[in-house]
């Protein structure tokens, strides 16, 4: 069953939807530009069955606060103020596109909070074409005054970004999404062999395809979970 709260982390309201036990082992996963939390409900349904499982709003997404202001670094410090603030230790953490960057910055940065690491096309941190600019159809759900902030660091990325790959202790896995996908894919192996324990697969779909191939994506990630 889904539930769904909000909790403060310094001047932002964050919110978040919880499925599973609450006395089971942490998940945590972040959703892309554009989107919400309830691009998880899938994949998150799944894991619950397994994991406790929360899935937040980034900041100017969703139900959290919209502060015209998203700098990755930000929302890197939104996320491990979350875990504070549900007194989170470790973490196994999942980021899709624009999450799954905030995730790594997360890895790099605090690599005592992180148990294990999925990136879910997550755009390569070198310069370049990222992929499309958020979604442009019909009535959104997120401050669109976002979307040119987030697509130019990503286009344009701090090289500490890729500097620190090497500095990721924690296992990871890169999933992506395979030719159906909008996401550039021929720098994915390069990111794979620069963090120390990584392995990179393949769930075709497209970029999204932990909402098309929900069951998929929720059985690899918890078989690397519990690999």
């Amino acid at each position: 069953m889904e539930d769904q709260s909000v909790v403060d982390v310094g001047d932002v309201r964050l919110a978040y939807r919880t499925w599973g036990d609450p006395f089971g082992s942490p998940v945590v996963l972040l959703h892309g530009l554009g989107g919400s939390s309830a691009d998880w409900e899938a994949t998150g349904s799944l894991l619950g069955a397994e994991w406790r499982v929360y899935a937040l709003d980034l900041r100017g997404h969703g139900e959290s606060d919209w502060p015209d202001e998203y700098a990755f670094e930000q929302m890197r410090d939104d996320v491990v103020g979350f875990l504070d603030e549900c007194e989170l230790d470790r973490v196994g953490l999942v980021g899709h596109g624009m999450g799954g960057t905030v995730a790594l910055l997360l890895a790099e940065e605090h690599a005592d909070r992180v148990e294990r690491l999925v990136l879910v096309e997550t755009p390569a941190p070198f310069p370049g074409d990222p992929g499309p600019a958020g979604r442009a159809e019909g009535p959104v759900d997120y401050d669109e005054n976002a979307v040119p902030e987030v697509h130019a660091q990503l286009s344009e990325p701090d090289p500490e970004w890729a500097e620190a790959l090497g500095e990721i202790v924690a296992p990871t896995m890169i999933i992506a999404g395979g030719p159906e996908s909008t996401l550039p894919q021929a720098l994915l192996p390069e990111v794979a062999s620069r963090i120390p324990d990584c392995r990179l697969i393949t769930v075709p779909g497209g970029h999204r395809m932990h909402e098309t191939r929900a069951d998929q994506v929720a059985q690899q990630i918890s078989e690397f979970f519990t690999s």
